[in-house]
């Protein structure tokens, strides 16, 4: 179970740690002697993640063997070398930055077996490196470059290996974390910063697996504001939506929709993804304009999109009466993939969509999974191998 005891400078106690960068070890050298240092081959051989269900699996926490740590000083200004730590608790100050203030970031991305032989892939990694790095800047904290980033991302594949789903089981989803860890009391940037990625094998994450959902418009409720932080996914956009998923999934929704908070009258995304409207031979999704989370998925699929014949492909502004006039509805990211959304209630009225084999949605979760599990060629260099 993952809690938050985290890695302070005062408390360092992390078990079973080793390198992953080529430098030196985060355990005090009291600690070194006694702790086994692990062998970089060796680390997750055993195959098969223990007695899971692979045909079965859901979108739920499963612990694996390791995660990977790196932090540094508002000092430094910088981050410098990470290593590997077997995965567990970890200690944290009641007076933590991201405990008070909620200065934290989070990113996800998963890792599949390969299709043509060994190996495993992840899709467009440094997008997310990116966007952490945009995030970090609003969030006034520093932010591991592109390829720290993406080397911290492979460590953590190769050390949990095992528990890669098999091919079109699923994947191993991996979970960047940057957090204000240093102790601070008044209303300022923390002192000391931590940077983690856990994994975790995942199958799909609605329950209605890989069938169409049904959505619920919020009107109450809204998500982001101009100005704030919608832009960025920083981890204070997430629970200030669980009362109104929470209330419409009582009511037999998947998830929320909801409209901007000015005129109330415009789409902006789902609680964890975006959103897609189809309306005869053209495509749009809501504008990225600082409230809108611009999702690596949805990126993917504007260019995927407009590949396959779609000439108008648009960002703009998307009414609640494009919405509920559309001909197909789809939302999109990385753990719900491209999701059909087969009905969407608005004020009462259930409004339906086109759903099946024939809809554009199936047409680019095809292709998106063939290129992301390697069953297709990557024309785009989207993928990145992890061997």
């Amino acid at each position: 179970r993952m809690t938050m005891r985290s890695i302070g400078t005062h408390s360092r106690r992390l078990l079973g740690v080793q390198d992953g960068g080529g430098g030196r070890s985060l355990l005090p050298s009291r600690w070194k002697s006694s702790q086994p240092q692990l062998d970089p081959v060796d680390r997750s051989d055993e195959e098969g993640g223990g007695d899971i269900d692979w045909d079965n699996l859901g979108f739920g926490l499963t612990p694996t063997d390791y995660m990977y740590v790196m932090r540094c000083t508002q000092e430094e200004g910088g981050f410098s070398r990470g290593e590997l730590a077997r995965y567990g608790n970890i200690e944290l100050s009641p007076s933590s930055g991201v405990l008070n203030y909620g200065q934290g970031l989070f990113e996800g991305l998963k890792a599949y077996r390969r299709a043509d032989g060994p190996g495993y892939t992840l899709f467009r990694p440094e997008e997310n490196a990116r966007r952490m790095q945009h995030g970090a800047g609003r969030m006034c904290m520093p932010s591991p470059s592109v390829e720290q980033f993406v080397h911290a991302v492979k460590q953590t594949v190769l050390a949990n290996k095992r528990w890669v789903p098999p091919q079109g089981k699923g994947a191993l989803y991996l979970r960047p974390l940057l957090i204000g860890s240093g102790a601070i009391l008044g209303l300022a940037p923390a002192p000391e910063y931590t940077f983690m990625i856990y994994a975790a094998p995942v199958g799909t994450y609605f329950k209605e697996g890989m069938a169409a959902i049904n959505l619920l418009v919020e009107e109450e409720i809204h998500r982001a504001m101009p100005g704030g932080t919608g832009g960025v996914k920083t981890i204070s956009n997430y629970a200030p939506v669980l009362k109104a998923q929470m209330d419409a999934r009582s009511k037999g929704f998947a998830d929320v929709l909801y409209l901007d908070s000015v005129h109330k009258r415009y789409v902006e995304e789902a609680s964890s993804c975006n959103l897609f409207v189809v309306k005869g031979g053209a495509v749009a999704t809501p504008a990225t304009a600082g409230t809108i989370l611009p999702g690596v998925t949805r990126r993917s699929i504007i260019e995927l999109a407009r590949d396959s014949g779609y000439q108008q492909v648009e960002e703009r502004l998307v009414s609640i009466d494009d919405l509920i006039s559309a001909d197909e509805v789809f939302c999109t990211g990385t753990a719900v993939g491209v999701t059909p959304v087969s009905t969407i209630t608005y004020q009462g009225t259930r409004y339906e969509f086109r759903t099946g084999e024939d809809t554009l949605s199936k047409k680019l979760y095809t292709t998106l999974t063939s290129i992301q599990m390697g069953l297709a060629e990557d024309k785009k260099g989207w993928t990145v191998a992890v061997d």
